[in-house]
């Protein structure tokens, strides 16, 4: 009998220590304990986090720099179509020429010039034809602001899913405070009886020892949880800019996902509606269609309106020349064609070409990559909708299970070891079942994130 009693409490220890790891690897929640008494204490609903973290985001505030930078320059690109402006003005002096009449050697004599020359001249050219390369390229920088809009987005979502996560986690350590709390109360209240029945005589000194050894473990699960709540919290407050110190009370865990909405199809068609990254990439399947396209327009001539209207003095434009002011205007139709580009652009475009199909094969590769996404989620999503209701069932057994060893044990026909082990697997169905829920949630909003609905 002291073999089978020595077994069965190593067995005990040993879910004992399965209950302390899943506390601290598996997802968690806090129920407030312990908490600095000066520091605030906010009440936060999941939208009040993905509004918090959207406003002190840094990443997102980036993305929206990006994105005016991507519109201004979309701006400049168009502002090109305008004719090309410049003015200019010199002033210049001259010498008086030296003429050597006398050889090289001897001193020369001076032919008088006008001295002073003066410049004011305006010049314009206006683009009428240059291979359709300038509306390329604002479609190329349009095409960019469209990627710019849409990696905002993504960032967004991305900031919205991290803080879900947390907020989640911490949801779920509140939880986990509040069942391993409870579960201390009871299992001190067990105690005293197991002491009283020892002072009676019925119960031997071994059952106090085990029985305070069980209760002292989990104490110290009590105070991991706690740390592990302070640890969360910080990461949340950073998220939502926050000091650290401020104490974070999310709300209430509910069953709000008690069956599965929409189905693997519906997903599949959302996420290729609205995926950040399936978009991106068909947005750079068209840039490479764009630029073989501007690679093309190198071998076309360009044609554009030229002019040009200035003021000079001296008029040295018709002999003979006087030192009187006069004007001159000219204008014209200009063109030229690049007959070199005929052989330097065959390889870029070949090249170009190459480009379009990297891209096409990574825009197949994207989409295959968000099917399997999105059927890894979906089924793990529908994985945990079913452990829920599986976990709900073990709890109801489980505590069945710890009243009757309970009542079998104070009856004498079962060991401390019987009714210790009892408790822990009552503890640890109720663990698994906040991280059923938790798990449950958290996997959803993975769905939305990957379909881009988040």
């Amino acid at each position: 009998m002291h073999k089978f009693a020595r077994q069965k409490m190593k067995e005990r220890m040993r879910q004992v220590l399965w209950v302390v790891l899943l506390a601290l690897f598996c997802p968690k929640e806090v129920n407030g304990r312990n908490v600095n008494k000066n520091a605030d204490t906010l009440r936060l609903s999941l939208a009040g986090v993905w509004k918090m973290a959207e406003e002190h985001s840094r990443a997102l505030k980036i993305s929206d720099q990006e994105v005016r930078i991507s519109h201004e320059e979309v701006k400049d690109l168009v502002m090109e179509r305008l004719p090309e402006i410049g003015l200019s003005g010199s002033y210049e002096r001259a010498s008086n020429i030296p003429i050597y009449d006398k050889g090289l050697l001897k001193a020369p004599s001076y032919h008088e010039v006008i001295r002073n020359l003066y410049r004011l001249s305006g010049d314009f050219y206006f683009n009428i034809y240059n291979g359709n390369k300038l509306n390329l390229h604002i479609r190329e920088e349009k095409t960019r602001h469209e990627i710019a809009l849409i990696r905002r987005d993504e960032t967004a979502s991305g900031i919205r899913y991290r803080a879900a996560a947390l907020y989640l986690e911490l949801q779920k350590l509140f939880v986990f405070s509040g069942l391993i709390t409870q579960d201390i109360a009871e299992k001190d209240k067990q105690l005293q009886e197991v002491k009283a029945f020892r002072r009676e005589g019925t119960a031997l000194g071994n059952d106090v020892l085990k029985a305070e050894f069980d209760l002292s473990n989990r104490k110290l699960l009590q105070v991991q949880i706690e740390n592990d709540i302070r640890i969360a919290t910080q990461k949340l407050n950073i998220l939502i800019g926050e000091p650290d110190a401020t104490v974070l009370v999310p709300d209430k865990m509910e069953d709000s996902l008690q069956a599965m909405p929409g189905t693997y199809e519906d997903y599949l068609k959302e996420a290729f509606e609205h995926s950040f990254s399936y978009h991106i990439s068909e947005q750079k399947v068209h840039l490479s269609e764009l630029h073989l396209r501007q690679v093309r327009a190198n071998v076309r001539p360009k044609i554009g309106l030229t002019g040009e209207f200035y003021y000079m003095n001296p008029q040295i434009f018709l002999f003979p020349y006087n030192p009187y002011w006069y004007s001159l205007g000219l204008a014209g139709l200009k063109a030229s064609f690049p007959v070199s580009a005929l052989y330097h652009n065959i390889h870029k475009q070949r090249a170009a070409r190459f480009e379009i199909e990297k891209e096409h094969e990574a825009h197949r590769e994207e989409e295959d990559n968000i099917r399997q996404q999105v059927n890894e989620v979906y089924l793990t999503y529908r994985e945990e909708l079913v452990a829920i209701e599986v976990s709900r069932v073990n709890v109801a057994r489980a505590e069945e299970n710890a009243r009757i060893m309970k009542q079998n044990y104070f009856n004498q026909t079962a060991l401390i070891t019987d009714l210790l082990d009892a408790d822990v697997q009552v503890l640890q169905a109720r663990f698994e079942l906040a991280s059923a829920r938790i798990e449950a949630q958290n996997q959803y909003y993975l769905l939305r994130y990957i379909t881009g609905k988040l």
